[in-house]
Order: C-alpha cells, then sequence, then structure tokens
C-alpha cells in the first residue's frame, strides 16, 4: 500500500491505450527531502507514469495525493501550479533567449500588461542562487552555455514555480563526467531544501550515489522497491528484466584476424585531426574520449557523411569514394547516436527503417516484392528481439532500446562486414544493452568487425578487444583491453598538447 503520509503518492495506477494496458495498479511514493530512483526497462511504463503525474496523461484508475490532498491534474500547466515539475532528458529552452527570459519564460509576472521586472529579476537570482553557480548569469544568452549549464537553467525555471516535487529524466544521458558531478550537486541542494525528488536512469551506478530508495516497474507493474543499501544490483537487475541476469557484459569468444580497414592521417573539418588507426577482421574497437573529443565526427568521416580534407580509407585493399553510398557499397554501416534526428525515420514504419539501405535486394524492373520483404522484416525482428505488434508499426511507437534494435538491424540487413556504432546503448535499460552486448560478440564471431564509441567506460572495458582515446580531435592511443584500467583512459582522455 503507498504510504499517503508521503511527499507524493500514487496508488493503484492504471491507464489503458485501447487493448493495452500501460499500467496496471502502480504504487510509488517519495517523501521530502528524498530521492526515489525509478527504475525499469524501456517499455515498462515509466513515461506512462510520469505523463500521468505531470497531468499529460489522465489515469484510467486510481489516485495520487501530493502534500496530503488529492491531487488530479488536467494538464501540465495544472501539476506545475500544484507543485510538480519536470525535467525531461530533451532540454526545451529558447536558445536565443537569455537565461533570466527562459527562467521566467511562461509564467511571467505582469500587472495591467506591463512586466514587473524587478519582481522577475529577484525570483530568477532566488532561484540561481538555489543552484550554487555564481558563474550561471542571468544575462548570458542560453545558446553560450553548455549543454549542463542548459540544464541548470531548465532547473531553475522550475524552482521559479515553487515546486514540491522535481522529477529528472535521464539526466545525464548527455553530460560530461564534470557536468554530472555539479547536477549531483545541486540535486543534494534540492534535497536538503525538503523538495522530494524521483530520478529516472539507467545508470545504476549512478542510482546509489544519488538516491535513497528505489522503485521497480516492469511491464506497467511496480514488481519491487525498497531502500538502495540493503539492496544488491543483481537483485535489482532480476526485478527489472524478470529473471537473473548474472553477466551484465556478456560476450561471445572470437579471435580477430586479419587487417580490414586502415585509417592514414584523415582529418575533417574541425575534427578528426590527422587520425590513423588499423581495424581487424572479427575485432571490436572501442573509441573513448570526453563529449566535444572527436569520437562521433571521426566516424561520420569514416562513413564519408562529413567531408574529409586529407587523409586516406582502404577496406582491404580497395579505396572507396569519399561518400555514403560508396563507403555502403564497401561494406560499412553506421549507427548513429542521434537516434530520433537521423538514425531513423520515425514516421515510417520498421519495415522501411530496417530496408532503407537494402532495398535492391527486394526490387525488380521498379517494383518493390512487398511480401519477401516482410518476411525479411520479420526475420530481423525475430533474430533481435525487437517487441512490436507487426512490421508495419511505426517506429515512434517503440521504446528507446526497440528503436535501437532496428537501427542495428538496418545495417546488418545492408549487408555491413563494418558496423560503426556511435553511442548504441545510450538511454536504453541494462536488459536491452546486455543484448546488444552479445550481438556485438556474435558479429565479431561471424568475422565481422565493429568500431564502438561509447562514453561508458565500464562496457568499453568489458566488450572491446582493444580501446582507443580521443582528445582534442586526436586518437591519442591505442591498446590492448587489459592494459587500460578507467583511471588511465580518463588521464589519457583529459591530457592534452
Amino acid at each position: 500500500m503507498t504510504d499517503r503520509s508521503a511527499l507524493l503518492s500514487m496508488h493503484g495506477i492504471t491507464k489503458r491505450f485501447g487493448a493495452t494496458r500501460a499500467l496496471v495498479d502502480v504504487e510509488l511514493s517519495v517523501r521530502a527531502g528524498e530521492v526515489l530512483a525509478l527504475i525499469g526497462e524501456n517499455g515498462a511504463g515509466k513515461s506512462t507514469l510520469m505523463k500521468v503525474l505531470s497531468g499529460a496523461h489522465r489515469p484510467d484508475g486510481g489516485e495520487m495525493y501530493l502534500d496530503g490532498r488529492i491531487y488530479a491534474p488536467t494538464g501540465p500547466h495544472q501539476a506545475r501550479q500544484a507543485g510538480v515539475a519536470m525535467i525531461y532528458q530533451e532540454l526545451n529552452l529558447a536558445l536565443d533567449l537569455s537565461v533570466a527570459e527562459n527562467v521566467m519564460l511562461g509564467q511571467e509576472i505582469h500587472r495591467g500588461g506591463w512586466l514587473r521586472q524587478k519582481r522577475e529579476q529577484a525570483q530568477v537570482t532566488a532561484a540561481l542562487a538555489t543552484l550554487g553557480h555564481p558563474e550561471l548569469r542571468p544575462e548570458t544568452p542560453v545558446n553560450r552555455l553548455s549543454v549542463g549549464a542548459r540544464q541548470l537553467v531548465e532547473i531553475a525555471r522550475a524552482l521559479v514555480a515553487r515546486p514540491k516535487v522535481i522529477v529528472f529524466d535521464e539526466p545525464t544521458s548527455s553530460l560530461t563526467s564534470h557536468d554530472v558531478e555539479h547536477l549531483f550537486q545541486v540535486i543534494a541542494r534540492l534535497r536538503s531544501a525538503g523538495l522530494g525528488i524521483i530520478y529516472i536512469s539507467h545508470f545504476l551506478e549512478e542510482i546509489r550515489r544519488i538516491a535513497d530508495r528505489y522503485s521497480v516497474l516492469r511491464d506497467g507493474r511496480t514488481v519491487g522497491s525498497g531502500r538502495l543499501r540493503d539492496t544488491g544490483e543483481a537483485e535489482i537487475v532480476a526485478l527489472m528484466v524478470g529473471r537473473d541476469v548474472n553477466d551484465l557484459f556478456p560476450t561471445v569468444a572470437h579471435t580477430p584476424g586479419k587487417e580490414i580497414l586502415s585509417v592514414d592521417g584523415i582529418s575533417g573539418v574541425k575534427s578528426p585531426r590527422d587520425v590513423s588507426l588499423r581495424l581487424r577482421r572479427g575485432e571490436i574497437l572501442g573509441i573513448a574520449g570526453l563529449v566535444g573529443a572527436g569520437r562521433t565526427e571521426l566516424l561520420r568521416c569514416i562513413f564519408a557523411l562529413d567531408p574529409v580534407r586529407r587523409g586516406e580509407l582502404r577496406v582491404a585493399s580497395y579505396c572507396p569514394r569519399a561518400n555514403p553510398r560508396a563507403r555502403i557499397r564497401a561494406g560499412l554501416g553506421l549507427v548513429s547516436e542521434d537516434r530520433k534526428g537521423e538514425g531513423l525515420a520515425q514516421e515510417r514504419s520498421i519495415a522501411d527503417n530496417l530496408t532503407l539501405s537494402g532495398l535492391s535486394h527486394y526490387s525488380r524492373a521498379g517494383w518493390l516484392a512487398l511480401g519477401r520483404r516482410e518476411k525479411a522484416v520479420r526475420d530481423w525482428m525475430q533474430q533481435l528481439e525487437i517487441k512490436a505488434a507487426a512490421p508495419d508499426q511505426a517506429v515512434k511507437e517503440l521504446s528507446g532500446g526497440n528503436q535501437q534494435k532496428v537501427a542495428i538491424a538496418r545495417v546488418l540487413h545492408q549487408g555491413a562486414d563494418i558496423v560503426l556504432l556511435d553511442e548504441p546503448t545510450r538511454g536504453i535499460d541494462v536488459g536491452t544493452k546486455a543484448e546488444i552486448y552479445r550481438r556485438m560478440g556474435q558479429l565479431a564471431a561471424e568475422g565481422k568487425s565493429i568500431i564502438f564509441v561509447s562514453s561508458y567506460l565500464p562496457e568499453l572495458l568489458a566488450v572491446c578487444d582493444r580501446v582507443g582515446v580521443m582528445s582534442r580531435g586526436r586518437l591519442r592511443e591505442v591498446k590492448p583491453t587489459s592494459a587500460w584500467t578507467e583511471e588511465a583512459i580518463m588521464a589519457c582522455a583529459i591530457g592534452g598538447d
């Protein structure tokens, strides 16, 4: 039974979409001065539950209490007025406006059609002071701020409304380690001020650092909750996936062979800078580095998505032309880090997305053999365990993990022998991550080669054969994984000219 004496309690929350029951009798509570970690795989119901909390969805059953009173918002604006604030993974700021203008946007203070600028300035100053970052100035244009600083502006905007509960949805997925530390300091301040915090993340080590209690959702139901200090990681993962997960980083035995890809002195417009590397058949090569180090730009230059100022790329003994079509024909495939923006066509179906780069398999005289294509798509969906209603379902309707599987399936379907993976596990759950690691090992065992860019050092050290570190656009060192530690990688990443 949910604790109704808590600052926020949700009891028996149920939500249906047609015949689908997205939430079933969900229980959740958070106390004042507490951080509650909301954990679950993609598609477990976390987003739907938070949309109910924020007033974006109205529940079909159950009741909510906020500060001891019935809470039933009719929309996000009413939820914010009642004291519930949301900090989303995708920041929602007007980049051309100043920090102060963004903080007060939609909640301006006025009388008789005139803005009360002194009162607004006082509220902005107070909100920024709470964050404890004096370098964040009210007059600074937001487009000059880092991603971490922009997130602080979002938090300041929430504080102006004097919230009782703040929800952080995957807040660190695009932050540097330095910005993560800043965020944790801010959350600690908010907790000390008596706010209730709901923190959603797939990083269990992060949750252990910041949260007091946890609640786990699976298939739209609450399957476990408790104090983090009393619960082991394996127990939490088992609750999430519904089974014991003995190995969070499954590996498949494989032996790298002869050199398949050589990159010599490749340079982009700004980054990368004079990068050379070698990739062997059946090898997983990891690329580490801080945000902005040039890792993504390196993959885009290898795939010829970005212009290359100089340098040479060879696949075996062949030097393909510098355009994506030629690189695809040479056996390269790229899974972009920007899954929504350029990795997938969100409005199109699973079948369309999966086969877009390999339609020639089903075309004859300008006509598509749709039946043959659907059979192939179903086979790929089964191989990668893509959870969806049918091949014609729109990609935007899938969970993040299943969207990522579609993106990977597209590259495999096109027949890529060299797979370029840019942050493929960002924003997806533990169970799906394990499936992707296992699939990478299987691909390597089949003789395919992988370049794997990631900001999450434990996975690089667990699944790669070699790891290279980029810093300021240059590839500093490439060594066998056994020769690296997390500390050594970070020391190399922050080093410079």
